[in-house]
């Protein structure tokens, strides 16, 4: 019962989001960003977020590796 009550309100969730803009103009946000140049800003701040958790997963991932090894001992 709960699934179905979830893929209901999934379902109109999707519709109420897709009614939010009009089909071929871009959201005012998105143009305002752009002429502003400040959308480079947010993607920046995209790519380091990514790039820290990217390399904080690389350094866990040698952690546990290092752990294996001396368990195995």
């Amino acid at each position: 019962m709960k699934k179905i009550i979830a893929a209901i309100v999934f379902a109109f969730l999707s519709v109420y989001t897709n009614a939010q803009t009009s089909v071929g103009t871009p959201p005012v946000t998105t143009d305002l960003m752009r002429s502003n140049g400040k959308i480079l800003v947010v993607v920046a701040v995209i790519v380091i977020i990514m790039i820290g958790f990217f390399g904080y997963l690389i350094s866990v991932d040698k952690k546990l590796t290092k752990l294996e090894k001396e368990g195995i001992k």
